[in-house]
């Protein structure tokens, strides 16, 4: 037999196979399924209930194995993370459920690496726990395991489920015996009296406005956009009791000390312009001078006819 140190790495190098090959072997598996439910709903479409029933068991019993192999790779992964509790000669008790299982149902899969796992841990603790845990004679086998593993026709109940799934996702219309009762009219409501409100009292509608009212009627005042400045009236209170808002004035504007600048070095250009100054009588009105009059303007006018 070879030394327990050499056992436990071959254990965890195949593990770790054994875990990746179930993998692969589950989403496989998830695609041919898949591939048989556009089947299946392609018979309910075309009328073959009998046909799809039959084959419909096919995909149940590959989701059980699919969630047989799903269980079989989450005890793989536990022994790869105790694996440091599989050197001892005899078996831990928290890992005898899992051991077990897989010595009890690797033989029923076809993942090789699982199988060769299972060889292992049969070389290490022995043929006789290797029978126990294949006869399921002490009853370590995990339950789940067992009932994944039996092999009987499924319920009729859940091969209808199945099929209504099946049309459900697919958006087929079946089963279409439901439907047929909704479909035809009754044979009893045909000498009845055409009531357009199936026999329920119909109120009778109000008069509309006339014109004269329409113009009484007051709009909201809430209709329309609204300013974006409001200004909340002041409460009265005893010194004011008719309060008013009152806006503050605008500021006055006072010229600077630059623009008043400019404004004398104006005057006095205007001034050397005119030789006349003040005391002329032929001085020109400037802006904000009095304006002429007619007799001014003739005058004015004359002497530039000249």
């Amino acid at each position: 037999m070879a030394p327990s140190s050499s056992l436990i790495t071959k254990l965890k190098v195949q593990l770790k196979l054994a875990i990746s090959r179930l993998r692969m072997v589950q989403q496989k598996d998830t695609a041919i399924a898949k591939q048989q439910r556009r089947q299946m709903a392609q018979l309910l479409e075309a009328g073959k209930e009998e046909s799809a029933r039959i084959r419909v068991e096919n995909i149940i019993r590959s989701d059980i194995t699919t969630e047989l192999l799903e269980i079989l790779e989450l005890y793989c992964e536990l022994l790869l993370a105790r694996i440091g509790l599989l050197e001892p000669k005899e078996c831990d008790p928290g890992l005898e459920e899992p051991i077990k299982s897989i010595i009890h149902a690797a033989p029923r899969t076809d993942v090789k690496e699982l199988q060769q796992a299972r060889q292992l841990l049969v070389e290490k603790y022995g043929k006789d726990f290797a029978l126990e845990a294949v006869e399921n004679s002490d009853g370590k086998v995990a339950e789940r395991v067992l009932k994944k593993l039996k092999v009987e026709p499924p319920d009729p109940e859940l091969v209808t489920l199945y099929l209504r799934e099946i049309a459900r996702t697919y958006g087929v219309d079946w089963p279409k015996t439901e439907h047929r009762k909704y479909d035809r009219p009754h044979e009893d409501d045909q000498g009845e009296d055409d009531d357009p409100a199936g026999g329920q009292v119909v109120k009778d509608l109000e008069a509309p406005l006339t014109t004269k009212e329409l113009n009484k009627a007051i709009p909201p005042r809430d209709i329309g956009p609204k300013s974006p400045v409001s200004i909340a009236p002041p409460s009265p209170s005893i010194d004011n009791l008719s309060p008013r808002v009152k806006l503050p004035a605008p500021p006055e504007l006072k010229p600077g000390a630059k623009l008043s600048g400019i404004k004398k070095q104006t005057s006095a250009t205007q001034a050397q312009r005119d030789p006349k100054g003040e005391d002329g009588g032929d001085k020109m009105d400037v802006v904000g001078g009095k304006i002429p009059d007619a007799d001014e303007l003739a005058r004015r006018f004359a002497a530039l006819k000249r």
